[in-house]
């Protein structure tokens, strides 16, 4: 439209300077005498007169005179432009377009107003224009598509107000969401359709979606959708896979979509010859060659191909060759369905960083992205550290979307610049939760934590709980980089009762406060130190408690030492799938206090997917706690049962007086766990697994100088059973079933255990 209005205003303009006489008194050889700017209020003369071609002095010229109106609208500041000649002078008349004042969002409610003023370009104090508020219009119906809102429709308002001042206003129709009706795959034959469902994040229409965006149709996701079949099948072997084409279909009603992919799925390839080829002097082929993953004969996977020219990329880099480059050259034989793989190990160009350029982050400060780096300005560039990079920042869980991308610096052929485009996303948390738990009974649950303190990836979390059994109350802090360096400095506060009187008939209450430190060593090493000071009480003691629990009532003060050591290579720690841990804790009071002793830990674990969502679980652990100069406190020693051994209650397993039954602790244990994930067979969006499992474990004597009167043994227990875990929306629930199958007659049992905790 605004096209349209300044070709009609431009063709009156020359229309009526025929009338005038342009081009005659050009012909004549008139000159212009003055320029004289009329409507202007806040643009000075000379900035009207600078856009224009002609000036001056200059004769009259039609084409000077066009050249200088297109000038005028092109500039945006201008809602209409005329030219006059009166004499000898040329009159320009402008009507100035006005500033925004303000910019309103009315009738949006899926959408926040921050949401949508971050997409559209017109700001405050910026000159109004028709073209950018069309601009605007259109970005903001790309955004509610991107939301599944294709009925959305937005007309822009303008309120006049004085000095030439305009409050803009958007006026947002939502509509309905456009959800996916059906998602079909055409070509597909080793895998069907419901597997490849799983696999895209596209998903159809149902009603347990309704806390997620996944059922809506977004042209961005099924980009996405595409990418992620690619993967899946070059990790199964279909190095020849393609898709063909995704079509999305609306329905006549505009209601929904039907989404079609077309695939061509192509051969199974198996991996035939591998080989490694260095053409870097001095370097040692046979002791790079094990870090070659595929195997001949497996099946080829496109991600050991790249998890291989990683590994090789760091390896070289850590032997001091800075520019490599590792290409892995893929011979398909589709005869004899094998795939030969060479990778080609040489120098690569000398190309060094000159900068990174973050841009996206509002809150999150540069520093705490650029510290997530394992490149800095003047390194050489290393696309392996650049991969890890990438992989660092997005594990801050800070932000929505992490883009990272090069270009070549301007004039410099030897270095590149790193582009960070970065969305963030809402890092605070305000919960509150209700649940029961078997141990702790009923619960309330209030908690108020901030990832990303001030932007500075500050980590702050406070809660407070209150359950039948158990009350606490916690503060943390952690600082991620004290002083900019590599180092998680943290205090922890808390102060915790605990109401033990059916496992050893008595309470116990605990304050304290907490100074630790911790680094990681390499990727796979973490080191951690803390520095604990506690006041522990065991209180509330009944009259027919155990002789040995009524000498332990009273106050003790904790002044410990603890160090950890920890090599992690899981594939997450929060819901890991592949890998193992090792963790190793030792822990010493005395320095200070009333208690003296020396505890020692030892926990590992191994997973591995079997495929499909089958997952073997390893776990164990063991402890010994040995008192020096001293016994060890009731509240110090070890207690199996409940999560750590099911089937058998809380503390269920653990030395026992005989006449009261009364739980006493152990000096030492161990524990350990067979687990296997079952696939329930219902959409993954239920977040629902079932599981099958073995336990078992022992635990030692009480107290070396104590024998008459207990109950004790150090065989092993242990018990099998299954259980459901549903990870819902408002917080985790397990369900366990345990049957134990080696016991001693003094342990209690608990066959049934539930978790369950939700959070608004």
């Amino acid at each position: 439209m605004e096209r349209i209005v300044r070709a009609g205003a431009l063709w009156a303009c020359l229309v009526v300077a025929a009338v005038l006489g342009f081009p005659a008194q050009a012909q004549e050889g008139g000159t212009v005498g003055r320029i004289v700017v009329e409507g202007i209020q806040r643009i000075e003369p000379e900035t009207v007169r600078s856009y224009m071609a002609i000036r001056e002095g200059d004769a009259y010229d039609p084409a000077k005179l066009d050249q200088s109106l297109k000038a005028l609208f092109a500039t945006g500041l201008f809602a209409d432009v005329t030219l006059r000649r009166e004499g000898a002078d040329l009159v320009v008349r402008v009507v100035e377009n006005p500033i925004i004042n303000r910019i309103a969002f009315e009738g949006n409610k899926k959408l926040e107003d921050k949401v949508l003023s971050r997409e559209a370009q017109l700001r405050p104090r910026v000159v109004y224009t028709r073209t950018k508020v069309q601009s605007d219009v259109k970005r903001i119906l790309d955004l509610y598509r991107r939301s599944g809102r294709f009925a959305a429709t937005v007309e822009p308002k303008i309120i006049q107000l004085e000095q030439n001042r305009v409050d803009l206003v958007f006026e947002i129709n939502e509509g309905a969401p456009t959800y996916v009706q059906s998602v079909a795959f055409v070509g597909n034959r080793q895998y069907g359709d419901s597997k490849l469902r799983d696999i895209i994040q596209t998903k159809e229409e149902r009603w347990y979606r309704f806390f997620t965006q996944d059922d809506t149709y977004d042209p961005d996701r099924l980009t996405y959708d595409r990418e992620l079949m690619r993967r899946f099948y070059l990790a199964h072997g279909y190095a020849d896979f393609q898709v063909k084409s995704v079509v999305a279909e609306l329905t006549p009603d505009r209601q929904g979509f039907f989404i079609t992919f077309t695939i061509e799925e192509g051969e199974r390839y198996r991996v035939g010859k591998t080989d490694l080829r260095v053409a870097i002097k001095d370097l040692d082929v046979e002791e790079l060659r094990p870090l070659v993953q595929p195997q001949e004969g497996a099946w080829y996977n496109a991600e050991d191909v790249e998890d291989t020219v990683q590994a090789l990329t760091e390896a070289v880099g850590n032997k001091g060759y800075a520019f490599v480059d590792v290409t892995p050259k893929v011979d398909r034989k589709r005869a004899d369905k094998v795939v030969d793989l060479i990778f080609d190990v040489r120098e690569g160009p000398r190309v060094f960083v000159e900068r990174i350029d973050i841009t996206g982050n509002v809150r999150t400060l540069d520093k705490v992205i650029r510290r997530e780096f394992r490149l800095v300005e003047g390194d050489a560039f290393n696309s392996a550290k650049l991969r890890r990079s990438r992989q660092r920042v997005r594990d801050l869980n800070f932000f929505q979307k992490v883009d990272i991308a090069t270009q070549p610096a301007e004039g410099a052929a030897d270095r590149t610049v790193i582009k960070v485009d970065v969305e963030e996303k809402s890092t605070g948390e305000l919960t509150f939760g209700i649940g029961w738990s078997t141990s702790a009974g009923a619960m309330m649950e209030v908690g108020l934590r901030e990832r990303n303190l001030l932007g500075r990836g500050q980590d702050l979390k406070l809660s407070t709980t209150i359950a039948e059994r158990q009350s606490q109350l916690d503060f943390a802090f952690t600082e991620p980089y004290f002083m900019d360096r590599r180092l998680a400095v943290g205090v922890d506060l808390y102060a915790l009762t605990r109401e033990l009187q059916e496992e050893s008939s008595y309470d116990a209450s605990s304050i304290g406060g907490a100074l630790r430190m911790g680094y990681q060593i390499n990727e796979g090493w973490r080191q951690d130190w803390r520095y604990l000071l506690s006041r522990d009480k065991v209180e509330n003691v009944q009259d027919d408690a155990s002789r040995f629990i009524k000498e332990q009532e009273g106050t003790a003060i904790i002044s410990l030492v603890a160090h950890t050591i920890t090599y992690d290579k899981r594939d997450s720690r929060l819901d890991p799938t592949e890998g193992y841990y090792v963790r190793l804790t030792t822990e010493l009071a005395g320095l200070g206090g009333t208690e003296h002793f020396l505890r020692n830990g030892v926990g590992a674990g191994y997973f591995l997917p079997l495929g499909d969502g089958w997952i073997v679980g390893l776990g164990g652990s063991a402890g010994h706690v040995v008192g020096i100069n001293d016994d060890v406190r009731i509240t110090n020693r070890y207690f199996l049962g409940g999560d750590s051994l099911r089937g058998f209650a809380t503390a269920g397993v653990s030395p026992r007086d005989t006449a009261t039954g009364d739980a006493l602790g152990g000096l030492w244990m161990f524990s350990g766990t067979v687990e296997l994930t079952v696939p329930l067979g219902l959409p993954p969006e239920l977040g629902l697994t079932g599981r099958v499992f073995t336990d078992l474990g022992s635990i030692g004597e009480t107290d070396e100088t104590v024998t008459a009167g207990l109950s004790q043994s150090t065989s092993i227990r242990s018990s099998v059973g299954a259980g459901v875990k549903w990870r819902s929306p408002v917080g985790p629930i397990n369900v366990d079933l345990g049957l134990p199958i080696l016991k001693e007659d003094f342990d209690k049992t608990e066959i049934f255990r539930l978790n369950f905790g939700t959070r608004f």
